[in-house]
């Protein structure tokens, strides 16, 4: 069954790009002491932009899109420190406090259930995805993922004290992954991860190469969550290449007694008759529900809500979405082997990438760069629950302006 994947590796609350732009500044400090901290590394999570703080434990972001961002600190020997902003017009100042790590000195850690080569290269497979893009991504410091898994809640768990540093050559970025918290349960086929990711540009070896990179990252832009997010903020669905369609999955009345049944047989632990296994395939083939595609192209009105002061723009709609883009078809390494949410609903034409759209809430602010604020308010499934580390792209990536036409 395909993973699905929870909005969470979207991360912040982050801003549109092109509104306007603010000054940050501010201190990194001991906690405990009040100590400025000298070269202590200092980011906006899920972005490119990074600085390094002076030997007075200063620093300085001098033009920063206006919007909401996670600030985070970083240095040896100390916890990281994350603060909530919102950057606007006017200059903003700020004081993070580091509190020092617990000792080790003189510790041996003795770790009863160390990574295990499965474990490790199911973490590396459900974290960086199974897409072309994917497949170009490295992670650099395996020795400091913390790895395990829970046979009774089936559940596989990941995290590091420092980073998860993944190197993407397909699109050209170094990603730093502070504060890692990765959940994978496979009885639910849900994946969840989340943490404070900070981008770096590659070097390139030719201006080949960053033509390539360039090109690899406007296709991973181009039909994925956050394209389709901004283009309902602009009100541009079918202008960027999307069709919405209203998704209903209904319960199979069925389902409950047949899997009561197949439980039951399968606890007797014994051989089975002839009539018995076929029973149990039977049974294993009834779906649990079954989806009911409303063929129309959903309306603007019918994905968002736009607040009476024009201030906000909020995403809702009903039921389950399913989201077309009729542009690029999915990657050669794509396969919808099972359902997700419920039965996968009828496809549209080849080369169309489809994907599901779910809100756990009634509804959710949408940022003009196409984040949401809630980022844990949805899931996605099916194209975009298949695509991973491959495609992550920063927030303040923009995508090239279309080529006019005389």
């Amino acid at each position: 069954m395909a993973m699905r994947t929870a909005l969470a590796l979207l991360f912040l609350l982050l801003p549109g790009l092109a509104f306007g732009q603010g000054r940050l500044s501010g201190v990194v400090q001991d906690s405990v002491t009040h100590q400025p901290l000298a070269f202590a590394s200092v980011f906006l999570a899920n972005t490119t932009l990074g600085v390094t703080t002076t030997e007075r434990g200063t620093f300085e972001f001098a033009s920063v899109p206006a919007g909401s961002y996670d600030v985070v600190a970083s240095y040896v020997g100390y916890r990281l420190a994350r603060q909530p902003i919102v950057i606007g017009a006017a200059p903003r100042q700020l004081t993070l406090r580091l509190s020092p790590a617990a000792s080790q000195l003189g510790e041996v850690v003795v770790r009863p259930n160390p990574n295990r080569v499965g474990d490790l290269l199911k973490f590396t497979e459900l974290f960086l995805g199974r897409t072309s893009f994917s497949r170009q991504c490295r992670i650099r410091n395996p020795d400091d993922v913390r790895i395990d898994f829970d046979p009774v809640a089936n559940e596989l768990t990941a995290s590091a004290d420092k980073f998860v540093q993944v190197d993407n050559n397909a699109l050209g970025y170094r990603v730093k992954y502070y504060g890692l918290h990765f959940v994978s349960n496979f009885t639910e086929q849900v994946v969840t991860f989340y943490g404070q990711p900070v981008f770096e540009e590659m070097t390139a070896g030719s201006e080949r190469q960053q033509r390539q990179w360039e090109a690899n990252r406007t296709r991973a832009y181009q039909g994925s969550l956050t394209h389709f997010l901004r283009s309902v903020y602009e009100g541009r669905v079918a202008d960027e290449g999307f069709v919405a369609r209203r998704l209903r999955i209904v319960h199979n009345p069925r389902f409950d007694r047949a899997d009561s049944l197949r439980r039951a047989l399968l606890r007797q632990l014994r051989a089975y008759s002839r009539a018995e296994q076929d029973s149990l395939g039977r049974w294993a083939n009834v779906p649990p529900a079954f989806a009911m595609l409303y063929t129309a192209a959903r309306p603007l009105d019918s994905l968002r809500r736009v607040a009476a002061d024009g201030q906000q723009t909020l995403l809702r709609f009903r039921d389950h979405l399913q989201v077309s883009y009729l542009r690029a078809g999915p990657d050669p390494n794509y396969r919808l082997a099972s359902p997700g949410f419920g039965q996968p609903a009828p496809r549209p034409a080849p080369g169309v990438q489809v994907s599901q759209l779910v809100l756990m809430q009634r509804e959710v602010e949408i940022q003009p760069n196409g984040q949401l604020v809630n980022p844990l308010a949805v899931f996605t499934d099916e194209y975009w629950g298949f695509e991973k580390m491959g495609e992550f792209l920063p927030v303040n990536y923009l995508p090239p302006a279309p080529a006019s036409h005389p």
